[in-house]
């Protein structure tokens, strides 16, 4: 017999928290400059610093670039704005709810 899961109370196997997770988070998308010109896209609104380090393994191979995620905040070396949000839709993520100005 499976576990159940605390929160929804479904059969861990059939758990949804995941997704419902992912639906709730208000995410943002930022572009910056550092020194000598490098830009670098942010991803912040991650509830989780494991939901960050996890999205960030999905990013930096989607996107083939470097990157860190530290303080719930992910760092991909370039301006990846736009494909760091179609990799989101394409994981689950509200459009509604992903500010990328």
């Amino acid at each position: 017999m499976d576990e159940i899961c605390q929160t929804c109370g479904l059969p861990k196997s059939l758990c949804v928290c995941g997704q419902i997770e992912k639906e709730q988070q208000k995410i943002k998308i930022r572009m910056i400059t550092r020194k000598f010109g490098k830009q670098v896209t942010h991803v912040s609104g991650f509830d989780t610093e494991e939901l960050a380090k996890e999205l960030e393994k999905v990013l930096k191979k989607k996107l083939a670039c470097g990157g860190t995620s530290k303080n719930k905040i992910i760092e991909l070396q370039g301006n990846h704005a736009r494909k760091v949000k179609e990799v989101l839709l394409a994981e689950g993520y509200n459009e509604a709810l992903i500010d990328d100005h």
